[in-house]
């Protein structure tokens, strides 16, 4: 019998969901309160990198000299930044819409669902009606939604979260950007480019990355033009006439700091999007952070699944998308072929950061022993003819010779660390990585020198000097 599955958001974890379970052979009932693509698509990933692709023009601007170009006076006209930011998204959109009216077995429902039981969801839709659906599972993907913090005065007009900051067409003049996370990171590091006097006030710089590129980014941070303040907290906001002033306190020190801008973005965090689902009627098991699920992303109702932002895991688009792959082939039952603790994390600051695998710290918390092995962007001709000689690329191994991590600061990280994700994901030695030619000039040397150099084999590493 065929089974008939409902998805409950249309993210990068609910439309792949869909479509792999119509490819499996499931009738699939896609419903979406908003837009198709979710957060990811209409107000955060891809509005965020279409920014950064302005903010990486005009930052070759303002260098141009450098390359021997001489340029005239240039501004960002924020108008046309939203217009083509729109027009990005709405081609996506539009894409997306049309893959899922290409399976004949899903069926969409623009409208927002309240779930009776583990088989009926009533839906109100957009025209007004509602429309009640029987089903045999159901996939929870909702996603997330930005979190203000609980800073005195963040109630203000002026304080947005990167929601309001997306629709906003004009640049402020001074931006102060509360978190140091991927999402604060990204919008000081664009928005400085863009034309803001970014002030950033973290407690910390990349909390779950590798120690040493938090350590390594914030100086670059600070040289891009970005006011950085790390350790330090924000307290209270205030408006000061047509302005906003923050009041911050060190952490580690009696000492607080006060700073003025024109908006205050507050890059905190985000939550996941439960209202309407009906979860408290129907038992489920959650709290402020998401959906408690097992190991196969099953809720404490049999037959009910989250997948993605929703269920208090991490909150990537790639992650939520293979979830919805996982659950689904695992609902049709079919053995899912995917390494689902093996993620890229990626952070597009101006020096892009990406991280793969264990960090240093977890190593020698659990007592693993490893071998770290460095190069420098530096020494990479490719990447100094982009003028882009800053950073580093690290990875780290066991005494198996198993690639345990890979920490990238530096141009294309984010493409460059697939290579590692690749070789964590399936087990591979560094051997793997060192019988592959890689082509010159590519960014992609660093990482074999990198590589080469767990075995003291780098060829553009100087051996180490002996001591006397």
């Amino acid at each position: 019998m065929t089974k008939t599955i409902a998805v409950i958001g249309a993210g990068p974890g609910g439309y792949v969901a869909a479509i792999r379970g119509a490819q499996l052979g499931a009738n699939i009932i896609l419903i979406e309160n908003r837009e198709v693509g979710g957060t990811c698509l209409n107000r955060g990933c891809i509005p965020t990198k279409t920014y950064f692709r302005n903010a990486e023009i005009m930052s070759n601007f303002k260098r141009a000299e450098e390359f021997g170009i001489t340029v005239g006076d240039f501004k960002m006209d924020g108008k046309a930044l939203q217009e083509r930011k729109n027009n990005v998204v709405g081609t996506l959109v539009k894409g997306i819409e049309q893959l899922i009216s290409s399976y004949k077995n899903i069926e969409f429902y623009n409208g927002t669902a309240n779930i009776k039981d583990k088989n009926t969801i009533s839906i109100d839709l957009k025209d007004g009606t509602e429309k009640t659906v029987t089903v045999d599972n159901i996939v929870i993907a909702t996603g997330s939604k930005p979190q203000m913090t609980e800073t005195k005065g963040v109630d203000l007009d002026g304080v947005i979260t990167s929601d309001e900051l997306l629709e906003m067409s004009e640049i402020p003049e001074t931006l102060i950007v509360v978190g140091g996370g991927v999402i604060g990171l990204e919008f000081a590091s664009i928005y400085q480019e863009l034309g803001s006097q970014v002030i950033l006030l973290a407690s910390r710089i990349l909390k779950d990355a590798d120690k040493e590129i938090s350590r390594r980014l914030t100086p670059i941070l600070k040289k891009q033009g970005i006011e950085t303040y790390v350790d330090i907290r924000a307290k209270e906001i205030t408006k000061e006439g047509d302005k906003l002033k923050v009041l911050a306190k060190y952490k580690e020190k009696d000492e607080e700091i006060e700073v003025i801008g024109d908006k205050v973005l507050i890059a905190s965090g985000r939550g996941p999007v439960l209202e309407g689902l009906n979860l408290d009627e129907l038992g489920m098991k959650y709290d402020n952070k998401g959906i408690f699920v097992n190991q196969e992303f099953e809720t404490n109702i049999e037959g009910i699944y989250a997948i993605g932002d929703v269920n208090r895991g991490v909150q990537l688009a790639h992650v939520a998308s293979a979830q919805g792959v996982y659950v689904m082939e695992k609902i049709m039952g079919h053995t899912p072929d995917i390494n689902l603790d093996i993620y890229p994390n990626c952070v597009f600051t101006m020096t892009e950061v990406a991280h793969v695998g264990h960090t240093e710290e977890e190593l020698k918390e659990k007592g693993i022993p490893y071998k770290a092995s460095k190069f420098m962007f530096a020494a990479n001709g490719k990447a100094l003819s982009l003028g882009e000689g800053e950073g580093i690329i690290k990875i780290l191994a066991g005494e198996d010779k198993k690639v345990l991590g890979v920490h990238i600061l530096g141009p294309h990280a984010n493409d460059l660390i697939h290579e590692g994700a690749l070789a964590i994901s399936n087990d591979l030695d560094i051997h793997s990585i060192m019988r592959t030619i890689h082509a010159h000039p590519t960014l992609s040397e660093a990482f074999f020198e990198a590589t080469l150099g767990l075995e003291n084999q780098a060829i553009h590493i100087a051996p180490p000097r002996k001591r006397r």
